[in-house]
């Protein structure tokens, strides 16, 4: 059993280095677009990961929102597929914490901290995914005791080994409603994993609702228009995501600055590529500590540009071997194109377009 000694309290704890040794090795013992990271996950509950995102007053140790984004740099430059499942496990948690149900914060919670549940998040049928179909996702049915849920959310990361989900539906008024919901109940079901091009051991697939009962004590916002801008959002889920892809750039550039001390040709490129992380880096910090460097917007854009100029430089700087299926090179290049799908605002999709066709 851990001591206290062995929790990291802070992105500064000694004993961080003794966690991303033990995830390294844990990183390389399986592929982690195949297999869902189970042991990875184990040790952050063993470091205290979980309680980074949790208020004291649940037995967290309420991290702010820097250090919390430190702590994905660091995640994702050792295991992203780990880092990227505990985007969802927060976002799902943060909204819980955010809601005005006492009853459901006190019930979960302090379990959520301590990494004994694992809850997850499905709104995109609420922001960016399926919403030029004009019909919603998900449907709530009102009764005298709670709702009836009908329909799917299409990505569910971890909803195979979820106890509970986020989720979030609509009612024939057009008003929307946020939830949790145990994930064992009558009416709903999981499809298999989707089959990605990577991140396969992330387990996200599709929840469907087939009058899945929803208890009035299960509702953490609603029914009101427009549920997410109700103030239980995650303040912080774009700059996750940038996080993430940051936390990939520097596996890649690190791996071009270790084959640049034998090949002087290589030099260059890792010291530009380099530089222009450290640079987005320091711009993440900055906006989690209410600085103005740029937008969150703008700062998604500039790293899903750098991290895939950054994999596909350690893909040519790999050669043939990069190309065969074991090398990490090849799987770095598909984890950046994730970057280009997953939450991604239309701000940043029209400038990816623009850097992708010009001339």
């Amino acid at each position: 059993m851990k001591t206290a000694a062995d929790i990291i309290e802070s992105p500064k704890s000694s004993c961080f280095d003794q966690f991303d040794e033990q995830l390294q090795v844990l990183t390389k013992r399986a592929d982690y677009d195949e297999a869902w990271p189970e042991d990875s996950l184990q040790l952050c509950r063993q470091f205290g990961v979980f309680r980074w995102f949790c208020d004291s007053k649940w037995g967290g140790l309420g991290w702010s929102e820097r250090e919390i984004q430190e702590g994905f740099l660091r995640l994702a430059n050792v295991s992203l597929t780990t880092a990227f499942v505990l985007t969802q496990w927060v976002g799902a948690t943060q909204r819980i914490q955010r809601s005005e149900n006492e009853s459901i914060k006190a019930k979960l919670l302090p379990r959520l901290a301590q990494g004994e549940l694992f809850a997850t998040l499905g709104i995109s049928h609420l922001t960016t995914s399926q919403q030029h179909t004009g019909q919603p996702a998900v449907t709530a049915e009102k009764t005298s005791s709670g709702f009836f849920l009908s329909g799917a959310i299409p990505w569910v990361t971890g909803a195979n080994h979820a106890d509970w989900f986020v989720g979030g539906a609509a009612l024939d008024d057009g008003t929307q409603l946020l939830f949790a919901m145990n994930a064992i109940k009558p009416g709903v079901s999981i499809d298999s994993p989707i089959p990605l091009v990577a991140f396969s051991g992330s387990d996200t697939a599709i929840v469907r609702f087939d009058r899945a009962f929803l208890r009035e004590a299960e509702v953490l916002a609603g029914p009101i228009e427009n549920v997410l801008s109700a103030g239980v959002g995650s303040r912080t889920g774009g700059l996750q995501t940038s996080a993430l892809a940051l936390g990939l750039c520097k596996t890649a550039i690190n791996y071009l600055q270790e084959e640049s001390r034998n090949r002087s040709s290589l030099v260059d490129a890792a010291a530009r590529l380099d530089a222009e992380c450290k640079h987005l880096e320091q711009e993440l910090l900055t906006i989690t500590s209410g600085g103005a460097a740029c937008s969150t917007e703008t700062l998604r854009a500039n790293s899903n540009s750098l991290v895939l100029r950054a994999t596909q430089s350690a893909l040519i700087a790999a050669k043939g071997a990069g190309f065969v299926a074991t090398h990490p090179a090849g799987r770095w290049c598909r984890q950046a194109l994730f970057f280009l799908v997953w939450s991604c605002p239309q701000p940043v999709v029209n400038a990816t377009l623009h850097e992708l066709t010009q001339a």
